[in-house]
C-alpha cells in the first residue's frame, strides 16, 4: 500500500486523532444536537486533517500554505464549538481543558507547517530570480 506524504506528517496525524476525539465525545450528545453541534464539530474537526492533506499536493507554497490556513481556521471554528459545548453542558470540564490542550497543539503544528509552506514560496521566487 502506498503511503501519501500527507500521512507523514505530524500535523496530518494529530489532526486524524483530534478528529477521533471529537467523535468519540460527541456520541454523548443529547440525540437533539444529532444535527447541530454533532454535525457541526465533526465536520470542523474533518475539515482540519482535510484541507491538511489537500494543501500537500498544490504545487507551489502559496497554495499549500492557504490550505493550512483553512485548516487553522478550521481548528478555531472547532475551539469555538468546543466553548460552546461546554457552556451548554455537554461536555464536562476535564474533556472541555484536555479539547483546549488537544486545540492548542494543532494550532501550533498547522503554524509551524504554513511557516514551512511560506519558506517553500520565498524560495521558489528565488530560484525564478535565478537568485
Amino acid at each position: 500500500m502506498r503511503i501519501y506524504s500527507f500521512e507523514k506528517l505530524e500535523c496530518w496525524q494529530h489532526a486524524r486523532q483530534l478528529a477521533g476525539w471529537i467523535f468519540t465525545i460527541t456520541k454523548t450528545f443529547s440525540t437533539e444536537e444529532k444535527f447541530g453541534m454533532i454535525s457541526q464539530m465533526r465536520r470542523a474537526a474533518i475539515s482540519i486533517a482535510s484541507n491538511l492533506a489537500e494543501g500537500t499536493f498544490r504545487k507551489t507554497g502559496k497554495d499549500q500554505s492557504h490550505f493550512s490556513t483553512i485548516s487553522y481556521s478550521s481548528t478555531i471554528e472547532l475551539l469555538n464549538d468546543l466553548i460552546i459545548a461546554s457552556d451548554f453542558e455537554f461536555i464536562t470540564s476535564k474533556l472541555y481543558s484536555e479539547g483546549r490542550e488537544r486545540i492548542e497543539k494543532q494550532t501550533l503544528l498547522i503554524a509551524g507547517l504554513r511557516k514551512s509552506q511560506q519558506r517553500l514560496k520565498y524560495f521558489g521566487i528565488l530560484n525564478f530570480l535565478n537568485l
